[in-house]
């Protein structure tokens, strides 16, 4: 590290941001079957210097060692993002019709199509739904049941009765939200721009639960926006409402308005969802012109870790979520709400596949938020890898620390040139060895705190300036 207290200094503008990747164990660009080998076990195919990408760094950074060296490389795979598929498809020739048989078989089968439909008279079945045992998928409307093995099959005289009921009960505290900000034009002169999203009601005085992403130009442009709340889709009346505060890694934020009276949504506790068990999505896909709208599905997964900007774990659904739908409702059977929707986390690769942030979560959040009774969490923007061991990066030859998977734009880190593929290896004066010790240091600072970081980029260390924000904000 001698030569990283020199005195010869160059911008970090001026380096190029190759982003190598680790050679393999015999020290070659490619292993024996021609892909490069990363250290959690991923491939890729493509050369190192197609990949590479220049960022745009601060010039607030100071070159300290000149010493070349490779960079931790980002994960492809040989065969496409989720590996090769393979199908083989067998030709399977029909069955031969069997000879039918003489004697009185059209009879006996006339005979049991009577039976059953006098059986079914009996009965007074129009629709059957499956639930669970649990009292959490219980139809709104029921007769009589026939149990089987682990599942009771109920009879429910309207299955579309239980969407309709749902609606009628939800809608009241689903609301329309709409950020207008002033934006400087590059001609001169001032425009503005609009988003529009959803909102739900968390408490009868006017504190309304939301993304943070559906309010976050408000909240980055404070003197030059207005957030307005639309109580329901007639839009007779907007309310200007006030960021309380937010929470940028799990993507949720709270307003409020002036208003009494309101129909703050029931919440359920999440973490006794099932796969498999019926929900309904409640909001404004496509802005406040479709306000209301209404789709059901099914829960398809829990525990869905889809970012690597966030650590939050997530509700995966069929039900339609749509730009618009941020912010607004899932809701089980009996209306109560089970997460609230983001179309920023829905997967853009596969149609069907959207998220929502569990409801346990949203409360826990929420409540700190509006209580005021946590201190600030610190934070600078970034995740890092927890696969990049200081073991595993000392065998392929880097140095120990903690490796950058992703930066928050805007976020202190973004602002200090931090950049992915980064190796942070130091902090605050403390000598970052695992990722985990990262996050140790991060934590002991109070938000707003200036402190000097060392980070480790193709093959020479620089130095920066952070100040330290806070995660969950309150304005």
């Amino acid at each position: 590290m001698d030569d990283f207290n020199n005195n010869n200094t160059n911008n970090i503008n001026n380096q190029n941001g190759e982003l190598n990747g680790f050679d393999s164990v015999n020290g070659n660009d490619t292993a024996q079957n021609g892909y490069t080998v990363t250290p959690d076990g991923g491939f890729y195919t493509k050369r190192r210097d197609d990949i590479i990408q220049d960022e745009a760094y601060g010039s607030n950074y100071e070159n300290k060692d000149k010493t070349e060296a490779k960079e931790p490389p980002h994960n492809f795979y040989p065969n496409g993002e989720y590996g090769a598929q393979s199908y083989n498809y067998a030709y399977k020739p029909p069955k031969a019709k069997k000879p039918k048989k003489s004697g009185h078989g059209g009879a006996t089968v006339a005979v049991a199509c009577l039976l059953a439909a006098v059986i079914g008279a009996v009965s007074g079945v129009t629709a059957v739904k499956l639930t669970s045992k649990s009292n959490d998928s219980t139809p709104l409307t029921s007769s009589s049941g026939v149990s089987g093995s682990n599942v009771n099959i109920n009879v429910d005289e309207t299955a579309e009765s239980v969407v309709e009921a749902v609606a009628e009960k939800v809608t009241p505290s689903v609301i329309g939200i709409r950020t207008t900000t002033s934006v400087r034009s590059f001609f001169g002169g001032n425009s503005s721009s609009t988003g529009e999203g959803s909102g739900v009601v968390y408490s009868a005085d006017g504190y309304i639960i939301t993304n943070y992403h559906v309010i976050s130009s408000a909240v980055t442009n404070k003197s030059d926006s207005k957030i307005e709340v639309f109580l329901d889709s007639v839009n007779s009346k907007s309310y200007e409402a006030a960021v309380v505060g937010y929470n940028i890694s799990s993507d949720l934020a709270v307003i409020k308005i002036d208003a009494s009276g309101l129909t703050p949504v029931t919440i359920a506790d999440s973490d006794k969802l099932k796969v498999g068990q019926y929900v309904v999505t409640v909001g404004n896909p496509g802005g406040l012109e479709f306000m209301d709208s209404v789709a059901y599905g099914v829960i398809s997964g829990l525990n869905r870790v889809v970012s690597s900007d966030s650590d939050v774990k997530l509700i995966q659904t069929n039900a339609a979520i749509n730009p618009g739908n941020s912010g607004g409702a899932l809701v089980n059977t009996k209306g109560e709400l089970v997460g609230i929707t983001s179309s920023k986390i829905v997967s853009e690769e596969f149609e069907g596949m959207g998220f929502a942030i569990p409801s346990n979560t949203v409360s826990k959040i929420c409540k700190n938020i509006i209580d005021k009774q946590n201190d600030p969490e610190p934070y600078i923007g970034i995740t890092v890898s927890e696969k990049y061991t200081a073991s595993v990066l000392k065998y392929y030859g880097y140095p120990s620390g903690a490796v950058v998977l992703s930066v928050a734009e805007g976020s202190p880190a973004d602002n200090a040139g931090i950049a992915k593929g980064d190796i942070v290896t130091e902090f605050a004066g403390k000598t970052v060895s695992e990722y985990s010790q990262l996050e140790e240091f991060v934590n002991s600072c109070e938000p707003g705190k200036k402190v000097s970081v060392k980070i480790y980029r193709s093959g020479r260390y620089y130095t920066t300036d952070i100040t330290v924000g806070s995660n969950n904000a309150v304005s």
